[in-house]
């Protein structure tokens, strides 16, 4: 019975979202209570969300001062030059937006941390998708399924993760894999080429010179064949994620009174200062990230006044993260509580035909795509991995294998609901968690599964 609520629970969540007949805040909360009650464990439903909000409180503690780190980032001007260099890179050009979407989100995802991604990537790219019309949920499918392969870095958590799990060495699960991601992630440039094709052909492109017109202007933007047609530059608003006619173009805002050039090296120093001691370890993240945020705030704006500005301009984007990430306990906690994602978990490995055994790197592979999606990943690699290892060596399969095809899964594991770094991306972005995902999962789904085939041709699996 557990495991069939567990099902139709989830399913009805992703259904209300994607039909957006629930905000997400809501469902997440309203749903996991509801069928709390159904199981006959309503009466420690205050248990179950109390343990998930202590569980995810460091999480959302990391993304508030991240939030507003890089809001004073954004603000001061450290990365207005990037977004001019990518600019004048992209030539106004939707094609290359889009794939300069992806090998940003890949190269900033090597400090391994998803939330810093996402800043910094929509930071850069949201003024060029809002300026040209394109539908923003292009850039965080995008964005999230480049992380998604990125993130099995060792330094990243799935794959240390599977190491502590299964007792191996991270180096031996991560470094045979890489073949087998580079294609991933080569297929997702693919995929960006073909979405910014898409886009292209949608809404023309402009010149560089008309994207630095102020944003009352009109412009004209140049359709595929070729004619002149007036547009409004903030585009029709017709596609998911897409901004409305006449919203403003403020990344490249030269005047803006809040920029700070002569701190600039201060600010870049502190950032890469900041990253580095994040990739080291040297405090936990949400430490950091308080510190920095503190820091940032006082060096920058030593006046109160400026302060209390700078912080009430970002706590939009604060509240509505932080809201879901505690909204998001709710789900886990009631998830895991109830015992519904044990009782899940251990129907899909018994429904593995004994036939399977042999190949039961193939079954990992296939199996990390929805239990990564609708599991956290320590749920998947502490709970389902010892088990699905165990009866892989029954058959003689290795653990090193095992271990490698848990990681496929990675790049749809980024928009799952209860990875709490996708609501930075969709928040920043003004986007939709709906819109997203009924974007991203399929996307994100065949990028997985390229994986996984990459690596059983290569023999890594």
């Amino acid at each position: 019975m557990l495991t069939v609520l567990g099902f139709v629970m989830i399913a009805t969540f992703l259904v209300l979202i994607m039909m957006r007949k629930m905000s997400p805040i809501a469902a997440l909360v309203l749903i996991p209570a509801l069928f709390c009650v159904f199981v006959g464990q309503g009466a420690q439903l205050g248990d179950y969300v109390l343990e998930g909000v202590g569980k995810l409180a460091p999480t959302a503690a990391m993304l508030m001062f991240a939030i507003v780190y890089f809001g004073v980032m954004i603000d001061v001007g450290l990365f207005d030059p990037i977004v001019r260099g990518i600019l004048r890179f992209c030539k106004a050009d939707p094609l290359r937006v889009v794939v300069g979407t992806a090998v940003l989100a890949a190269i900033v995802s090597l400090d391994g941390d998803g939330s810093t991604t996402f800043m910094i990537t929509v930071s850069a790219m949201y003024p060029l998708y809002k300026r040209l019309g394109m539908s923003l949920v292009v850039m965080t499918g995008v964005a999230a399924t480049a992380n998604g392969v990125m993130n099995t870095l060792p330094w990243g958590g799935p794959t240390a993760r599977a190491a502590t799990a299964l007792k191996l060495d991270a180096a031996d699960i991560f470094v045979p894999m890489i073949p087998a991601l580079g294609v991933g992630l080569l297929f997702v440039f693919v995929l960006a080429y073909v979405l910014g094709l898409r886009e292209r052909k949608r809404v023309g492109y402009l010149s560089l010179d008309e994207i630095l017109e102020p944003e009352t202007e009109t412009v004209l933007v140049k359709a595929g064949g070729g004619s002149d047609t007036p547009k409004a530059s903030g585009g029709s608003g017709d596609a998911p994620g897409q901004p409305a006619e006449g919203e403003g173009f403020q990344g490249l805002d030269p005047n803006r009174p809040t920029l700070r050039p002569r701190l600039y090296w201060f600010n870049a120093g502190l950032t890469v200062a900041l990253l580095a001691a994040m990739i080291l370890e040297l405090l936990p993240i949400p430490v950091l990230f308080l510190l920095g945020a503190a820091l940032a705030l006082t060096v920058n704006y030593p006046k109160m006044a400026d302060q209390k500005a700078r912080i009430a301009a970002h706590a939009d984007n604060v509240l509505n993260v932080a809201g879901m990430v505690f909204a998001a306990a709710v789900f886990t906690g009631v998830l895991t509580g109830t015992g519904m994602v044990k009782h899940m978990a251990d129907w899909l490995v018994g429904a593995i035909p004994e036939g399977m055994g042999p190949h039961m790197a193939l079954v990992t592979g296939l199996l990390s795509l929805p239990l990564t999606y609708f599991m956290s990943n320590d749920g998947f690699y502490f709970g389902v991995l010892p088990v699905l290892a165990e009866a892989g060596a029954a058959h003689g399969v290795s653990p090193l294998e095992i271990a490698r095809a848990s990681l496929v899964g990675q790049a749809l594991h980024m928009s799952s609901p209860l990875v709490p770094a996708v609501y930075v991306l969709v928040g920043m972005a003004k986007v939709e968690f709906g819109d997203h995902t009924r974007f991203t999962v399929k996307w994100a789904a065949l990028t997985s599964l390229v994986v996984l085939a990459a690596g059983m041709l290569f023999g890594i699996i």
